[in-house]
């Protein structure tokens, strides 16, 4: 017999039920985090809003709290990204991506700092944040005052690109002044060396856990990490394959909820560049518009988007004292209550007094 056919809805209540989007879960703030494998976090304070749409009885201040204590760290891995995980999960994802941060670099960088001398920045750069964490200004000044004929922006790059290196606190907690990002020494901040041999495909699994169904398209385009196909065709045994209705090959674990694809979804609130919208290459279950995900300049927790039925639909932000609700079309009467109920909830939790929906 043939793979079963998953439509995209199927997917789409798939993916919002492991992503804690078709009900909110009980999880505390650190469970949390691992269960996701991690959430963006760029904008440091974007995951607490993308935490409040999972979580039932959620206080930011439980996630400032790991934060402070350094059972979550904000870490460059996955795509290069800046993002928010545990710590052991740290120790783990960054010797698994280091070489797809480092082509990152490469590409970007490469003509303005050559191999040889990356090598020589990235030892100072060590020996500096041995010392203390520093910001990027503060690392270009040691640079350009060791090497002024050089590219001071590309060495200080090439240290939070080559380095294991974690933004420390107190950017990313919870009603403190966020200030520029420093950078510390992973293993000195977390106090446990990174993994020598960490394992592939257990994060593999893990990612279909959150993510899945997918396909090694998917799995690489969450990870940027590449050649990935071996490792599926290792694990396809304790696995099930289903085919999109592209015809592509989706794994999945046997076990992991797959709901009805007519299963009611509430109105879904999301920071910036959530997780959920970015994970797959094949985005066609959660994403069906041409509007643009927007990444706006900020801390985070001030705008983000949000999703109707499973789909994206729109956009939020903060204007003044209300949280301003922007559909890309318009909306019938019960989805725009919808929305404007659970916008209300979301503008309480951010400390302004009312919602709206533009109705244009």
């Amino acid at each position: 017999m043939g793979a079963q056919t998953l439509s995209d809805r199927a997917l789409n209540r798939a993916l919002l039920s492991r992503q804690l989007l078709l009900d909110r879960g009980d999880h505390s703030a650190i469970d949390a985090v691992r269960l996701l494998v991690g959430m963006q976090g760029q904008a440091p304070l974007a995951p607490y809003v993308g935490l409040w749409s999972r979580l039932r009885d959620y206080r930011p201040e439980a996630l400032a709290e790991a934060l402070e204590q350094r059972r979550l760290v904000r870490a460059t891995l996955m795509r290069g990204t800046v993002h928010l995980v545990t710590a052991d999960d740290a120790l783990v994802m960054r010797p698994l991506t280091e070489a797809a941060i480092a082509r990152g670099f490469r590409m970007g960088f490469s003509k303005r700092l050559p191999a040889e001398q990356a090598e020589e920045v990235t030892a100072l750069g060590r020996e500096l944040l041995s010392e203390a964490p520093l910001t990027r200004s503060e690392l270009r000044a040691h640079f350009r005052e060791r090497w002024p004929d050089r590219d001071a922006d590309a060495m200080a790059y090439a240290v939070s690109y080559l380095l294991p290196t974690v933004q420390p606190t107190p950017r990313g907690v919870w009603g403190q002044p966020q200030g520029q990002a420093r950078l510390a020494l992973m293993d000195s901040w977390i106090g446990q060396p990174l993994q020598a041999d960490p394992s592939i495909d257990d994060v593999v699994l893990r990612y279909l856990g959150a993510f899945g169904p997918a396909s090694v398209g998917d799995v690489q385009a969450w990870s940027g990490l590449t050649g990935l196909r071996e490792v599926l065709d290792r694990l396809a045994p304790q696995l099930i394959v289903f085919v999109s209705e592209r015809g592509e090959a989706l794994y999945d674990l046997p076990d992991a909820p797959r709901p009805d694809a007519g299963i009611p979804v509430p109105p879904r609130f999301l920071p910036e560049y959530d997780n959920v919208l970015f994970s797959h290459r094949d985005r066609a279950r959660i994403i069906d518009t041409t509007g643009r995900i927007p990444l706006p300049p900020g801390n985070g927790a001030r705008a983000g988007t949000f999703l109707l039925d499973g789909m994206f639909r729109g956009t939020w932000g903060v204007e003044g004292e209300s949280l301003r609700i922007v559909p890309f079309a318009a909306l019938d009467d019960a989805s725009v209550s919808a929305l404007l109920e659970e916008g209300r909830l979301l503008a309480a939790f951010l400390g302004v007094t009312t919602a709206t929906v533009d109705d244009d």
